[in-house]
């Protein structure tokens, strides 16, 4: 399995009236961390073929981050694709390495020139359980 990780840091831009970082950014962070570990691990012809798109986002928040707050997300795929989707597994953790917040996405994949669902070739998916 191939973990990918990144670093976010919270914005002014980013604090929502409880003054932690918004729901909505959270969301945000997933989809880029996703979307940067695919860039990363794939061949240029898959990305210009394919785009994905999130079915279903389950997120469980477990602390608060504040402005000027680091994080390091890691993402990884833990089981092969059932058609056209995967379940991709991220985690945000603080300076500490405690969880703060712990997601389960599913994307499906699309062919970018049809906008059709495709099934996920073994080609596709084993990038992301190279070691």
């Amino acid at each position: 399995m191939s973990r990918f990780t990144m670093s976010f840091t919270a914005l002014r831009e980013h604090i929502d009236e409880l003054g932690h970082v918004n729901n909505a950014v959270w969301v945000q962070w997933i989809q880029a961390i996703a979307g940067a570990h695919w860039e990363a691990v794939v061949p240029p012809e898959h990305a210009a073929a394919h785009v994905w798109v999130v079915t279903r986002h389950e997120i469980d928040y477990r602390g608060n981050v504040v402005a000027g707050e680091t994080v390091t997300a890691e993402t990884w795929v833990p089981n092969p694709p059932k058609g056209a989707r995967f379940d991709r597994h991220v985690r945000f953790l603080d300076a500490g390495g405690r969880v703060k917040v712990e997601a389960v996405t599913t994307w499906a994949l699309i062919d970018r020139a049809t906008g059709r669902l495709l099934r996920v070739t073994p080609e596709i998916a084993a990038p992301f359980f190279r070691l």
